[in-house]
């Protein structure tokens, strides 16, 4: 039973980051992909329904966390803990610059949300970076933390690259006259494991990126730019797997009791599969096929 629950934890934490790491990704370079306001606004609607069901990844994340690792989420909640508060702050930040962006009309209130997104989205690919290469490296490795905020950066910056021109494979701006005058447009500036696990760790890790991978292709259903999609998923949930694979013994030790593990089994396992289901229809629902003309959105 501890190993059934060590494997959907894996796969729920490469899931956010195969997943949740493209909407990531996007927003850390949506002053660089949508140069101008109806270009945002295309690029914004279009990622917009994948937002709340790549979200979902990391509530399931934390659920498994405290259920069934309560020892582990205590030490590594206290270990991390400047870097949760970054995580959490970084999400606010980024959820508040999508949900508020279109509450108001005009270019400089829907600028400064689109600043938020990035910046926001820039916390969280930083902020997690730092966390895994944290919990990989030990406390003391301050150098190795920058290293992995910078590595984890860039691999989500090329799934959100990878999964912009999945989505819109026309580019996100519309086709208007080039007489536009990008001055009035007041955002076109960038923002700026130990080898400890065995065959268990390893099998982890092949697993849930298996499963992930699988989920991706379902759900792209093949066409313009969906292998490339799912080879910068895998890109960007690499880090996670192997901190996984590596950390597997360790949340062994670390397991709830077997009863505990029963009762959550008879709660929760009889969902999972629904969760990837809904994972499979939003994106074959919500794909290339209809994001070009995906507005006006709620974000």
């Amino acid at each position: 039973m501890d190993i059934l629950w060590s494997a959907l934890f894996a796969v729920l934490l490469v899931g956010y980051f195969a997943f949740e790491g493209a909407n990531i990704g996007l927003g850390m370079l949506l002053p660089v992909l949508g140069r101008t306001r109806d270009g945002r606004d295309r690029l914004v609607a279009a990622m917009a329904p994948f937002v709340l069901a790549g979200e979902v990844w990391l509530v399931a994340v934390a659920g498994v966390l405290f259920g069934v690792y309560p020892r582990a989420e205590g030490e590594v909640l206290f270990a991390l803990y400047p870097l949760v508060v970054c995580l959490l702050v970084s999400w606010i930040v980024r959820d508040a610059g999508l949900w508020f962006r279109r509450r108001l009309d005009g270019s400089a209130w829907r600028a400064g949300w689109d600043r938020m997104i990035c910046l926001g989205s820039w916390g969280l690919a930083l902020s997690w970076g730092a966390a895994l290469a944290w919990l990989a490296a030990g406390p003391s490795a301050v150098p190795a933390a920058l290293a992995g905020a910078a590595a984890l950066a860039a691999a989500l910056a090329f799934h959100g690259r990878s999964f912009a021109a999945w989505l819109l494979p026309a580019g996100p701006e519309p086709a208007v006259s080039p007489a536009a005058d990008p001055a009035a447009d007041p955002v076109t500036a960038p923002a700026a494991g130990t080898a400890t696990g065995a065959g268990a760790g390893a099998a982890t890790g092949i697993g849930a990126g298996t499963v992930t991978g699988t989920v991706i292709r379902r759900g792209t259903g093949g066409g313009r730019g969906a292998r490339a999609l799912a080879v910068s998923a895998c890109v960007a949930a690499a880090p996670a797997a192997a901190l996984l694979a590596g950390a597997a013994p360790w949340l062994l030790e670390h397991t709830a009791p077997v009863d505990t593990l029963n009762v959550l089994s008879l709660m929760i396992l009889p969902f999972a599969p629904v969760m990837v289901g809904a994972q499979v229809w939003v994106w074959r629902t919500f794909g290339p096929r209809g994001a070009a003309d995906r507005s006006p959105s709620f974000f």
